[in-house]
């Protein structure tokens, strides 16, 4: 079994992905239908990265805009069984904290609970048939101490819906597909993936492989606009 707090050093972020900004904003879609293949570990690390990673290690800045860099987020990583793979070498299956300071994973729950994952989401299933899913929370206090409740209830909100599309893209750009799921009960999630009564789950994205996605290119789009024209 694996150990609790076990850190896992994470590959570098760095370019691997075939589209543009350009081409991932076109292709993006709520995907939830997904193939029975593992996540590589170097783009769930990249994928990681661009939902919440540190960009500037200078200023301190991530890759999400946060009201006065609050940074109120926190992300967390649910892996199933034979989910996630290195070469060769599966990833133990549990609950991981994403470190942005340090690119790494900490272990805070070992075992596949996808399941009950899926059961805290209303019986969504394609939740428990993802290999992974990426859990975002907030800790509403950073930012509420500065900005008192517009913190609550604009800024922390706001930043929780950018660091969604980042991970939208960067799936996109992968080949990967998520979707972004608010429907399920914040207790029994929080219980799931080990966190107390300070931090709140705010969204829940399911990542695999797709079954199928649509194609589109630019010059279907500009098409379509020069007919409306």
């Amino acid at each position: 079994m694996a150990l609790l707090n076990k850190i896992i050093k994470l590959p570098q972020p760095g370019k691997i992905s075939g589209l543009t900004v350009e081409e991932a904003l076109l292709l993006r879609r709520s995907i939830r239908d997904f193939r029975d293949e593992p996540v590589k570990l170097r783009d769930l690390a990249l994928i990681l990265w661009a939902t919440y990673g540190l960009s500037d290690p200078v200023e301190g800045f991530l890759t999400t805009p946060s009201a006065g860099a609050t940074y109120p987020l926190q992300v967390y990583v649910v892996v199933g069984s034979r989910s996630v793979i290195d070469y060769s070498e599966f990833l133990d299956p549990g609950v991981y904290r994403y470190d942005p300071e340090r690119h790494v994973l900490i272990l805070v729950r070992s075992g596949d609970v996808r399941r009950e994952l899926m059961q805290a989401a209303l019986m969504q299933g394609f939740i428990g048939r993802a290999p992974v899913s990426i859990v975002i929370t907030a800790v509403y206090e950073r930012t509420t101490s500065v900005y008192g409740e517009r913190g609550r209830t604009r800024y922390v909100p706001m930043e929780a819906g950018h660091a969604s599309e980042n991970a939208y893209l960067m799936t996109t750009a992968l080949g990967y597909g998520t979707v972004a799921v608010g429907a399920f009960r914040d207790s029994e999630v929080s219980q799931v993936i080990g966190i107390g009564g300070g931090e709140t789950p705010l969204y829940i994205m399911p990542i695999g492989v797709p079954i199928t996605r649509r194609k589109i290119v630019f010059e279907e789009l500009a098409g379509f606009f020069t007919e409306r024209r």
